[in-house]
């Protein structure tokens, strides 16, 4: 199932860059407009086994805003969230982006060079990794995926650990009907803008 698996990721990310590749120009175009700084952001992930890789997003806020962030202590990682509704750093037009998932659109380029799925845990950055239960680390054994069980069971709403129980029990039941499922169950949550910014 998995050579499918692959097979479905490459036909949708060469169909979704053709098809979307004026939506793409125009954001691209939005962003330059609505601040200084590049319509790209590329940051190291970490994805399958657990090897790095780039990955890349439009950028939703100010240049040099990832240096503000500051990681949890270990003892309070699993209780972290990420959603800030009210993060300054977040631009005007990132916030929109957010709120439709438009910001995860160049991540077709990941898909298609591998590095990605489009189903999948979603991949973080090394920082929080490091800080991660051992247990936890059994969600690197597939690849990482623009969208994930845990995106459509409550996205940035839900805590590290309610992730991470999420992206363990997709490693350990995945089939091809369950990706198709979470695919579709990810465009209810857009139009919901459920855990949205």
């Amino acid at each position: 199932m998995k050579p499918v698996k692959r097979l479905l990721d490459i036909s949708a990310a060469v169909a979704g860059l053709l098809v979307l590749s004026w939506l793409l120009a125009l954001v691209a175009l939005w962003i330059r407009l609505d601040s200084p700084g590049p319509a790209l952001f590329v940051q190291t992930r970490i994805g399958k086994d657990g090897h790095p890789f780039r990955m890349w997003k439009f950028r939703t806020m100010q240049v040099g805003a990832e240096t503000e962030w500051a990681a949890p202590g270990a003892d309070d990682v699993l209780s972290y969230r990420f959603q800030d509704h009210h993060d300054w750093r977040i631009t005007p037009a990132g916030r929109f982006l957010r709120r439709t998932s438009l910001d995860e659109l160049p991540q077709l380029w990941n898909v298609l060079n591998g590095s990605m799925s489009l189903v999948g845990p979603r991949p973080e950055i090394p920082e929080m990794v490091a800080l991660y239960p051992e247990y936890a680390h059994a969600r690197h054994q597939v690849k990482p995926g623009i969208t994930g069980l845990a995106q459509v069971m409550g996205r940035g709403d839900l805590s590290v650990e309610e992730t991470l129980d999420w992206d363990l029990w997709y490693c350990q039941h995945w089939t091809l009907r369950l990706d198709l499922k979470i695919l579709w169950r990810t465009a209810a949550s857009v139009l919901r803008r459920q855990g949205a910014y």
